[in-house]
């Protein structure tokens, strides 16, 4: 009997040093975020990339398209809209003659709680058409 109270007295204070010294390490080894990049950076960024800076007046008619194809697109979240819209116009520059996968990737994109697996196919054309026409006209 002995020898087992003192055999799981050791295995326990052996467990309890190994915890101790992963939870040092573990904060040793975790990388530090990156920082955040502030919106002149951003659109520094896109700007070298050849991809377009939309205005805020530009963002809000892309909302109110959204908004006109169905409004669980946004739901409520319009600067999320509108950066899902710019990473759209991302995929319409580097894809510009591949309507299917411009659409692939907005069915996916434009996710809600409603629709967590994404959109159909024919909303998924119309939101791409909308950031076309309101976020990069001119791809």
């Amino acid at each position: 009997m002995r020898t087992r109270t003192t055999t799981a007295a050791l295995i326990a204070a052996g467990l309890l040093l190994t915890l101790t010294a992963c939870g040092e390490d573990d904060t040793a080894a975790k990388p530090s975020a990156p920082p955040s990049l502030t919106d002149e950076q951003r659109s520094s960024a896109r700007a070298a990339a050849g991809l377009p800076n939309p205005t805020p007046e530009q963002e809000a008619a892309f909302v109110t398209a959204l908004n006109a194809i169905d409004k669980d697109i946004v739901h409520g979240k319009a600067d999320k809209a509108a950066s899902r819209g710019r990473s759209q116009c991302q995929t319409i520059h580097d894809w510009p003659k591949d309507e299917a996968k411009q659409a692939s990737l907005a069915a996916q994109r434009f996710t809600s709680p409603t629709h967590p697996e994404g959109r159909t196919p024919a909303v998924a054309k119309k939101i791409n058409e909308a950031a076309h026409h309101n976020l990069c006209p001119d791809f």
